[in-house]
């Protein structure tokens, strides 16, 4: 944990020298104030000397200043280190996400990965501000209170002695069994993230399903979940308190009684009682504010190992030693002999088995087949989403492994099964396609998409506000937004991964005739259920369970594929059913 605070405090370093310099100082003048109100209580006071007591109460009074000051000026510091730190490591974090590929990011799950970028980075950052003065104050205040101590009475020194020992090997002892305790609370919190955090992206699903109450019933098992092991971890750092007040509440009573014996036969003055006890709070409360930072450490501990667990962990995917930098200008995909299977997530059995074929460039290739044939898993291998278990996945004749990721991705155009805008207008989400598109070019391929009329139709045209998940458009606009996306890209490889479900067949037909016109070199990937959509693809490719049944154009496949056939059939049939 020390050395991720380190790594990341970057110009914050000289906050986090300065804050245990001025705290230093904030202790030093606290160890001079009992030993001044001893003078006062034995000289002053007891000497009856009004202009000792009034020279030594305002260089008390000035002291205490200081030392205010002081704490004031470290806690600016501390805080200011602290956060410092906490926003370069969240932002370490994040591009080191950026790195991962979706098999990673399956690994850790979304839930988890917020949470440690926000609560376990959060949690270190707490333990930081509190360390920076603690750490300082505490050791200093213990070791000078216990030196002074001894020079008043060496015998009520030993009371300390035996006391401060038997403090720290209760606070040691509870933080053997607490970092088991809180790895599992972190791990509830992901699991409490990830029930809110679905319920939240899919609430009209749950509305119009009126599963309300499955959804209250699934948070609440959630949350209980999270309470009991929040309260199995709480309930052991409670014992902390307990324990040392009754340790500090025992030596208190052992100086009463012993000291006032002292004071009683003159080995010590009353007022270097006072001081002796002034000094015993000190000490005690140092070694408080030590146990709690030490128990805070025990979470940030278990927070810092998830946290290296993200920072850690070496991409699925990246570039090779020497990486192909030309973007693929032709369009050309070859598989040849790809098997592939979810090697994290899935059951260990491939999703593909044994692909081969050539999509030449300006070619439309169909992908058609049951649900969980694999089309989706095809298409992601040529983007490199995924790395193929075996064989090889070719773009212009080279291993798309061979690429430099950015280049060959920046020329793919992607309209994926689970359509995605983001918040902010319309032009905005366009420009993700290609940031240097002027306003003709978005309206044109907006135009080609099928999406401009309802696009003017906006309040603003395209500074029209899209809400978060483009929630304030329907289903088939925000597939032909996605579409419009892609196509402003220019790309050499387009894929449209079942985007035009949600649209009707003409608006679609009158999409795919725009291919022919903007984008006759471009080779098309369309995935997608209804014949309708693939019957004039240049290749029709059938998946069955993993594998090709067959290839070939919709003539030949109604000739030679059963499968191709009792989808045709099966979907004319309802057409039929419904005129």
């Amino acid at each position: 944990m020390i050395k991720l605070i380190l790594d990341n405090l970057g110009k914050y370093k000289k906050a986090a020298i300065a804050a245990p310099i001025f705290i230093l100082i904030e202790t030093i003048v606290g160890l001079f104030i009992p030993a001044l109100m001893a003078n006062i209580v034995d000289f002053g006071i007891q000497g009856k000397d009004q202009a000792y007591i009034i020279k030594y109460g305002i260089i008390m009074s000035v002291l205490a200043i200081i030392g205010a000051i002081s704490g004031i000026i470290c806690s600016w510091f501390s805080t200011k280190a602290a956060n410092g730190m906490g926003s370069k490591l969240r932002v370490k974090m994040y591009n080191h996400m950026q790195s991962f590929s979706f098999a990673d990011i399956d690994k850790f799950s979304t839930a988890s990965l917020i949470t440690r970028i926000t609560n376990d980075v959060r949690t270190i950052q707490m333990t930081m501000q509190m360390g920076i003065r603690v750490l300082m104050q505490a050791p200093s205040l213990l070791i000078v209170s216990l030196f002074i101590v001894i020079r008043y009475s060496l015998k009520l020194a030993l009371i300390y002695l035996i006391a401060v020992p038997l403090l720290l090997f209760c606070v040691l002892t509870l933080m053997r069994f607490v970092h088991y305790l809180f790895m599992m609370m972190r791990e509830k919190l992901d699991a409490l993230n990830a029930t809110l955090q679905e319920n939240l992206i899919a609430i009209r699903v749950v509305k119009s399903f009126v599963r309300e109450n499955h959804e209250r019933a699934k948070f609440k098992q959630a949350n209980d979940n999270l309470t009991a092991a929040t309260i199995k971890a709480i309930s052991l750092i409670v014992l902390m308190q307990p324990m040392s007040t009754l340790i500090i509440n025992g030596v208190t009573l052992l100086i009463y009684w012993f000291g006032g014996q002292f004071v009683g036969n003159g080995e010590l003055l009353s007022g270097q009682l006072l001081a002796i006890l002034g000094y015993l709070n000190q000490i005690m409360m140092s070694i408080m504010m030590f146990s709690m930072v030490l128990m805070q450490s025990t979470q940030a501990k278990a927070c810092a190992t998830r946290i290296n667990e993200v920072l850690e962990s070496v991409p699925d995917i990246a570039n090779p030693e020497t990486p192909v930098f030309q973007h693929p200008e032709h369009g050309g995909v070859e598989f040849k002999n790809v098997s592939f299977k979810y090697s994290l997530t899935g059951s260990g059995e491939n999703v593909l088995e044994n692909i081969s074929f050539k999509a030449n460039p300006g070619e439309t290739v169909a992908v058609i087949g049951g649900t969980g044939s694999g089309k989706s898993s095809l298409v992601n291998l040529i983007p490199r989403f995924y790395d193929v278990t075996e064989g090889s996945v070719l773009v212009d004749g080279v291993d798309v492994k061979d690429y430099d990721i950015s280049s060959l991705r920046s020329s793919i155009g992607m309209a994926l099964q689970k359509n995605v805008l983001f918040t902010g207008t319309i032009r905005e989400n366009m420009l993700w396609g290609n940031p240097d598109a002027t306003e003709e070019e978005i309206i044109t391929a907006l135009k080609n998409a099928q999406a401009y009329d309802f696009v003017m139709g906006f309040p603003g045209g395209l500074d029209a506000e899209i809400l978060q998940g483009g929630s304030n458009v329907s289903g088939g606009q925000k597939q032909r937004l996605c579409i419009a996306r892609a196509m402003l890209r220019n790309p050499s490889v387009l894929i449209l991964d079942d985007s035009t479900s949600a649209v009707d067949s003409d608006t679609e037909s009158k999409i795919r005739m725009s291919f022919e016109d903007t984008l006759k070199n471009c080779t098309v990937f369309i995935i997608a259920q209804r014949i309708s959509s693939v019957v004039s693809a240049d290749k029709i490719i059938v998946l069955d369970e993993g594998g090709i049944e067959t290839i070939g154009n919709h003539e030949e496949l109604m000739k030679t594929s059963l499968i191709y056939q009792d989808i045709y059939k099966s979907q004319l049939e309802g057409v039929l059913k419904n005129v």
